[in-house]
């Protein structure tokens, strides 16, 4: 399938607080107008959390005791480490159905498209699971078997019509070290055994072999889904 083609995609400047919830505000909003939209942002030093984790016995103590701001979300998968040098991004569309159709459709498209944006910095991924990498699973975007991209959706009916999010997440300058001990660091305070491994993990700016190159990194991608970069003002 092919994802739509959005007029723009506004690449957020400036840190985005509550990034969990915009998204809600940019469904509700595609749900009213019935226009796509994508967005680029980072979010503060922080975790996104799916909601099952705040059902763990050892929740208030690691919620009480996170460092930055914490963020639960309503979809699964796992635990999400947010920063500097760690890029979202999240397209809305009117659906279909609110029920979820081509689902691995969806997935595949928007592996190809960052695919295509990180071959134009010579990089090479392909979609896969990595074992030992936070919030793994089928649809990440990998090099040389270390995580590049995350990915997930939503299907949602707002308002009488369905929409659906789509939504990666790009490590591009962050180090994996640091997310890594960040994600371990609230498994252990959950009372949790997972641990995560920061070999796992790489970086746009590791495999261009450019610490520069997050400027270049967000053009790129914005260009394989809009037709034009724009800033919010």
């Amino acid at each position: 399938m092919n994802l739509p083609v959005f007029e723009s995609v506004t690449i957020h400047e400036q840190p985005l607080a509550g990034g969990v919830a915009c998204e809600s505000d940019w469904m509700e909003r595609c749900a009213a107008t019935g226009s796509a939209a994508a967005h680029l942002w980072q979010a503060p030093v922080g975790l996104v959390v799916p909601r099952r984790y705040t059902l763990l016995p050892g929740w208030a103590a690691a919620r009480d005791a996170a460092a930055g701001e914490l963020q639960v979300r309503s979809s699964g998968g796992g635990l999400v480490p947010q920063g500097p040098g760690v890029w979202n991004l999240s397209l809305v569309w009117s659906a279909p159905s609110s029920a979820p159709v081509d689902t691995s459709g969806v997935y595949l498209a928007l592996c190809a498209e960052l695919a295509a944006a990180f071959a134009q910095l010579g990089i090479v991924a392909t979609p896969q699971p990595v074992t030992g990498s936070f919030c793994d699973g089928r649809y990440n975007l990998a090099v040389n078997a270390r995580k590049l991209v995350g990915t997930a959706q939503a299907w949602r009916r707002l308002a009488g019509r369905p929409v659906v999010l789509a939504h990666a997440v790009i490590v591009v300058d962050a180090a994996p070290e640091r997310l890594t001990a960040q994600a371990n660091a609230f498994e252990a305070a959950l009372g949790s055994d997972t641990r995560y491994r920061a070999d796992a993990l790489t970086s746009v700016a590791i495999e261009a072999g450019d610490p520069q190159v997050a400027r270049r990194a967000l053009l790129a991608v914005a260009a394989r889904f809009g037709q034009a970069p724009s800033h919010p003002g």
